[in-house]
């Protein structure tokens, strides 16, 4: 198998190459891996050299990458594969339990394929893990060690494909059919030879010919299961499968070889059942590798070509017509259109695109044609990441499903001692063998964990697909438990209660006129055309935001004349031939304006709500103050709503946590409706608080934007973050991640994840009663072979159907 692309299309080295061929001025490009270093030889006539540099700085998220993060999708062809399969790779690949720290690559203490040792784990290799209900090995590994690590899961003796974020299509297959078919085939043929075993023993002189089917039954039956237990055995592990056969096995030695054949059907079927509905929870990578576009039309060097997106390079310019997908991230540079990104971010409506605003792989252009500057390579796209999330987060496994993992081990071993007791012991009373040991094998099948094993990632899974289909991503199965004990959920103020940039709030002229979202009076209007026009040649926030509120009004700017700026205070500028100034109230220190009294008065009562006043002012032969435009990071339109909902779901408190002045905060989080506001706060500060805040009230779920607010992420008990379509950050540190800027989707992380874990206790309960129910009987009214592998097969059968409903979860 190969966990790579062909090195010419995949390495950093031929991306570099790549990027310099199509940047004009660039002769050559030389890379040193060793020392990290890039050089090149460029035509000073077409290139100056901050040009360079600065083209150099853009290659370097590329090239400095050190680690790769390897996730391979399980492939069942040809084969047996079943989670205790996989839980067998994954004790091979981290040494037969070793800790995690104590993991070393390339240190195999015997030959690959060596009989009853394995290879030790890769050296810088980080936990592995495998999942085949997720079917996803997930390995991180240092980029240099990438033909090692290959080498290595080659080992293991398991097929296994790229990931599905990886952009080459898998290899071709060996076999015309998976495991799982040809399971369902076998399954198949035990039916149709148990059933003909069934009408020989009950024909005159046909009793060879019964045993016969039931062999064929018995060999179709039991290879797949045979085949996993023999496995499991070398690595002295016993699971389910190894007591399904031991338990058809003494079913034939006691004379009941219909009653084995039945066992071996019915937990055939059962595994193709299982397959096939727990198929549905890889349903959310399989949709998000349709949202990928194979090829896009790239202009390059002043050529028009369509090109594999793998080709693609930074900078490049990618054309994308009305109905077609965005085939990578980028800004728009060209055009304007309304985008549609429901199938990333979650968001119902099409978002409107224009130049500067950003865009994402997989959305899909409406209406009009665009012309995109590529931002990031097609593997590191937010499509590329989501798909990566969903797999990774089916590897990662619940607490309950870990435990339950070490739990099946030793239950296995003590039903088969507990079996040997039942089959022994009555020997000692006087009973027949036959009926002794009839009775053990119907102990085996009923306490048998089937349905202990399978309830839990079933409905994990369901869950972590449920919320993938609305732009959540859980970053494995812990987090999905983890969400459900929340008590606390602590609120980053900027961009997350927030819109995180400031706007125009209020126009007050010095004659009490006031602009309003409807209209205003024409000296409301005027003052806000002549503050933007001063404010137009200024690049701090306060003015843009001024700038913006203008334009968006529709009102024309003026071009300005003797234009001045006092950093930090405020600007002047000659408009109209009106010497119009605008700033904060130290900038008009000293000087006598009339209205100035009336003026301070409204800047201090907008400041007390939380926003920052810009006094504009006529200068010159009659000074006198004009206006007051306040400004303020406003509030999102949900958040009051989320708050309400997440306190609707059980929350017990809601906090908002910020850096800024605790006026401003205390007027945010009236509007939002916190419990409390913490404000002034440093990173350190907001560490200490949240560990404050689990110690009284319980688990604690910290919300922020993924930048600066990650070290609080890491901290909580569940990080979760916003907008993440925008931050890798986010991506990286954050537990839970919401694509869209929705906080009302915080009350259904939490309510989708309460209904997994009544799930989880309905389905464990239910299997725990089963098995009691079914042993009681035996004991007490005979119960039958048959009877128990009905109640066996079934009960788990109905514990994953119970599991599967979590995709239709709705709040």
């Amino acid at each position: 198998m190969s966990t790579a692309t062909p090195p010419e299309h995949d390495s950093c080295l031929s991306l570099i190459h790549e990027a310099t061929h199509a940047q004009p001025g660039i002769v050559a490009a030389q890379v040193d891996p060793v020392r990290a270093q890039m050089t090149f030889d460029y035509d000073s006539q077409q290139l100056a050299e901050p040009e360079v540099a600065h083209f150099a700085l853009e290659l370097a998220a590329t090239f400095q990458k050190r680690f790769e993060d390897c996730a391979l999708r399980l492939d069942s062809e040809g084969r047996g594969v079943c989670e205790s399969c996989a839980l067998l790779w994954s004790n091979r690949l981290n040494g037969h339990g070793a800790r995690p720290s104590e993991a070393r690559v390339g240190e195999a203490q015997s030959a690959p394929g060596t009989p009853g040792r394995s290879p030790s784990p890769q050296r810088g290799a980080r936990p592995l893990s495998a999942s085949y209900l997720g079917g996803v090995f997930s390995i991180t590994y240092p980029a240099p060690e990438e033909a090692p690590v290959n080498r290595y899961v080659q080992t293991l003796e398991v097929r296994a494909e790229p990931g599905a974020a990886s952009v080459p299509p898998p290899p071709a297959r060996r076999f015309p059919f998976t495991a799982d078919q040809l399971e369902a085939a076998f399954t198949g043929v035990t039916l149709v030879a148990m059933l003909g075993g069934w009408w020989a023993e009950r024909s005159a002189g046909l009793g060879g010919a019964a045993m016969v089917w039931y062999a064929v039954a018995y060999l179709a039956g039991g290879t797949f299961g045979l085949k996993g237990g023999l496995e499991s055995l070398r690595e002295r592990r016993v699971d389910v499968d190894l007591l399904m056969v031991l338990a058809a096995v003494g079913a034939w030695l006691v004379g009941a070889p219909f009653e084995g054949a039945m066992l071996l059907f019915l937990f055939s079927l059962s595994n193709v059942l299982q397959a096939f509905a727990l198929d549905r929870t890889r349903n959310a990578i399989r949709a998000l590798m349709k949202l990928r576009p194979k090829t896009a039309l790239v202009r390059r060097s002043g050529r028009t070509a369509t090109l594999p997106i793998e080709r693609i390079v930074l900078n490049d310019i990618v054309l994308v017509r009305p109905g077609e997908r965005i085939p990578v991230d980028g800004v728009v540079i060209e055009g304007e259109s309304a985008v549609d990104q429901a199938s990333i971010t979650g968001e119902s409506m099409p978002v409107n695109k224009q130049f500067g605003d950003a865009v994402l792989a997989g959305t899909i252009n409406a209406t009009g044609g665009l012309e995109v500057r590529v931002t990031k390579l097609a593997q590191d796209s937010t499509l590329a990441k989501m798909i990566k999330l969903v797999e990774d987060a089916h590897s990662q496994k619940a607490k309950t499903q870990r435990w339950l993992d070490a739990f099946e081990q030793r239950y296995a071993a003590f039903v088969i001692v507990f079996t040997a007791v039942v089959a022994v012991v009555p020997l000692f009373l006087g009973e027949a063998f036959d009926t002794a040991f009839y009775r053990a094998m119907t102990v085996m099948v009923a306490a048998s964990p089937c349905a202990l094993v399978i309830s839990t990632p079933a409905s994990i899974l369901s869950a972590i697909g449920n919320g993938a289909r609305r732009g959540i991503l859980f970053k494995g199965g812990v987090h999905v438990e983890q969400a459900a004990g929340i008590q606390v959920v602590a609120l980053d103020k900027t961009g997350t209660l927030t819109e995180g940039k400031p706007r125009v709030t209020d126009v007050v002229t010095a004659d009490g006129g006031q602009l309003t979202a409807v209209g205003g009076p024409p000296s409301a209007v005027e003052l806000l055309r002549l503050g933007a026009s001063v404010e137009a040649k200024s690049e701090h926030p306060l003015a843009k935001a001024i700038v913006q509120a203008a334009q968006a009004r529709g009102l024309k700017l003026v071009e300005v004349t003797n234009f001045q700026s006092v950093s930090g205070q405020g600007v002047r500028a000659t408009v109209e031939g009106q010497e119009i100034a605008a700033g904060n109230a130290r900038y008009f220190d000293g000087l006598t304006l009339a209205g100035e009294e009336m003026a301070r008065r409204e800047m201090a009562r907008l400041q007390d709500e939380g926003k920052t006043a810009v006094l504009v002012a006529r200068l010159a032969s009659e000074p006198a103050v004009l206006g007051v435009i306040a400004i303020a990071d406003v509030l999102r339109r949900d958040s009051a709503q989320a708050v309400r909902d997440l306190k609707a779901a059980g929350v017990a408190r809601v906090v908002m946590l910020t850096g800024d002045h605790a006026h401003v905060a205390e007027a945010i989080g009236r509007e939002a409706g916190v419990d409390a506001v913490h404000a002034d706060l440093l990173p350190q500060d907001k560490l200490r608080l949240i560990r404050d805040l689990r110690a009284q009230y319980g688990p604690v779920a910290m919300v922020g934007d993924g930048v600066n607010d990650a070290p609080a992420l890491a901290t909580a008990d569940l990080g979760i973050a916003m907008g993440a379509a925008g931050t890798d950050v986010a991506l990286e540190t954050a537990d839970v991640v919401l694509m869209a800027d929705d906080l009302r989707q915080l009350a259904y992380v939490i309510a989708l994840s309460r209904a997994t874990r009544r799930t989880l206790i309905a389905n464990l309960g239910f299997a725990l009663l089963m098995i009691a129910l079914m042993l009681a009987t035996i004991f007490f009214a005979e119960l039958s072979l048959p009877l128990a592998v009905v109640g066996h097969e079934g009960g788990t059968v109905l514990v994953s159907l119970n599991g599967l409903r979590l995709l239709a979860f709705r709040r």
